[in-house]
């Protein structure tokens, strides 16, 4: 019913906002309240269904139409639109199917390209694929017919206001204070960091929390494909982002560029939001060449997985050989962190390892902290009996990490 009605009053509206000057966004809502209340007259309509037909009639003008209240909902982490009809969002884990509906396919079309505009993308036929962002820092996936078969598809996803910290990670058991104060050590002294993890397993927001651990008086130069990052503690911060070419093929910036162009403008630290391909080699190149402390992420189902899939991306974008290439990312990264979206939904730390070096022509790694789960036992992320080997950073620093008991 109120769908209905909201088409019937959006059509009343048109009328009003073709006629005369421009409308200012209280003049506007003013009116469809008007017709609201007029409806209300002919059809009861409660306090609460008034107050979303009014939101629902402006969204569609001057909003991102029935997105609106969904970004506007702290409770919502990520929303998935197959087509105009077919909505999903995902709360604490769950998700469940939206009563939501765009009113035509046009509809969603044109709020997509409102929110690929805002941020000088394209996105059409013959560039159907495209990442953007919106205004509080959300991550938009649009995909286009022909590539998408049911009709225009977005994926959103939302980020909390404020980027989540090491503590409030704690509190919510995805890491130990134990393993967080270790990591606060090694971020300290510099170990270039790697961060693995599936897709939703909250990299980007450890790389966030891991940020926090940064000292202020460095200058931190951040890469990303569509602005993910939220970093609050460094003043002295440049955020990049890669462009996409212009519908003649030309002007195209990408993560390989903008890595090539950061160890020009004097980086403590290079952070690069996700790699995906041949800019591997190029990170790997700057965490070798003076920018230690580095941090970076990327998709894989174990630390081991992660090594091999560095390897795959190193090897697309150069010719060498893999003892070469293996010697380069055991040279690169000191330490490896992995992250796993676990049965309950719930996101946590699963693994950390420091990478020894090369050994009989494999990567070898030094387990620091493993995930384990025992009959009897609750599961958790436990400290190994390994020492960290390369602890000539820490010792500089009067540190050490934290090592298991022996009658443990």
């Amino acid at each position: 019913m109120l769908e209905a009605a909201a088409m019937e009053i959006r059509g009343r509206i048109l009328g009003f906002l073709e006629g005369g000057s421009a409308k200012s966004d209280e003049e506007l809502r003013e009116a469809i309240e008007e017709e609201v209340f007029r409806r209300s007259q002919k059809s009861y309509l409660s306090a609460e269904q008034k107050r979303k037909l009014v939101d629902r009639v402006f969204h569609s003008f001057r909003g991102l139409d029935i997105l609106q209240p969904l970004l506007e909902d702290p409770s919502i982490t990520e929303i998935m639109i197959n087509s105009h009809e077919e909505i999903f969002i995902e709360r604490a884990g769950a998700v469940t199917r939206c009563e939501e509906r765009f009113e035509s396919r046009q509809k969603l079309e044109d709020v997509i390209q409102a929110i690929v505009a805002k941020v000088n993308r394209t996105v059409n036929e013959s560039n159907p694929i495209v990442d953007a962002r919106l205004a509080d820092g959300s991550r938009v996936n649009v995909v286009l017919p022909p590539v998408a078969l049911k009709g225009p598809t977005m994926t959103i996803r939302k980020f909390p206001p404020r980027p989540m910290s090491m503590e409030d990670l704690i509190g919510k058991g995805a890491i130990t204070r134990e393993a967080a104060d270790d990591l606060r050590k090694l971020v300290e002294c510099r170990f270039n960091i790697f961060i693995g993890g599936g897709t939703g397993s909250g990299k980007t927001t450890f790389l966030n929390a891991l940020a926090g651990y940064i000292p202020a008086d460095e200058r931190i130069i951040t890469i990303e494909d569509s602005a993910e990052v939220q970093i609050r503690n460094i003043p002295n911060l440049v955020g990049l982002e890669t462009r996409n070419a212009n519908t003649e093929g030309r002007g195209e910036i990408t993560i390989r560029d903008l890595i090539r162009s950061s160890l020009r403008m004097r980086p403590n630290r290079i952070l690069v939001g996700e790699v995906r391909g041949a800019e591997a080699l190029d990170m790997l190149s700057a965490m070798n060449t003076g920018h230690e402390g580095s941090i970076s992420t990327g998709h894989a189902n174990s630390s081991a997985d992660m090594l091999s899939r560095l390897e795959t991306m190193v090897l697309s974008g150069a010719e060498l050989p893999l003892t070469v290439v293996r010697k380069q990312i055991s040279s690169a990264l000191d330490i490896l962190i992995h992250l796993s979206r676990m049965r309950d939904k719930s996101r946590k730390v699963t693994e950390i390892h420091e990478v020894l070096g090369v050994e009989d022509g494999e990567i070898r790694l030094n387990s620091l902290y493993l995930y384990r789960e025992h009959p009897g036992e609750p599961p958790g992320l436990a400290r190994t009996a390994n020492p960290l080997v390369h602890a000539r950073k820490l010792e500089f620093a009067g540190l050490m990490l934290k090592e298991r008991r022996t009658d443990e």
